[in-house]
């Protein structure tokens, strides 16, 4: 049973910064997805555990949220700049044991329980 544990929402103002943290065990794909009330879950950003990781973001963010890793804490790490209320949603870390940083939810089968991030206009 893989577990994850998230950490690093809260509360933010438009233009400001968040980091979000998810501790998993094992070198798999890692990334995070998120959930706005009344609305479908997204993909964010995903990242491979290879030497040279590939990374994949959502449209909406790129340019803004950066993704990354550190194998050696078997963390992954979302850093958001330039916050928009548009990034208020609950976000959840996910992980796959294949490697390949995939942006559809069916293919990942670990999920944290997720962190609320809120941005004020």
């Amino acid at each position: 049973q893989v577990q994850l544990l998230e950490s690093g929402g809260g509360l933010a103002q438009a233009g400001g910064s968040l980091r979000l943290s998810c501790v998993a065990p094992g070198r798999t794909t890692m990334g995070w997805f998120r959930q706005a009330p009344g609305k479908e879950r997204e993909f964010v950003a995903a990242i491979s555990s290879w030497s040279a990781p590939r990374t994949n973001y959502a449209d909406s963010v790129q340019g803004r949220f950066t993704i990354s890793r550190d194998n050696a804490k078997n963390a992954v790490y979302l850093q958001m700049n330039s916050l928009t209320p548009e990034d208020t949603a609950v976000y959840y870390c996910v992980s796959r044991t294949q490697d390949y940083p995939s942006g559809q939810v069916r293919d990942y089968p670990y999920w944290g329980q997720g962190t609320q991030v809120t941005v004020s206009s």
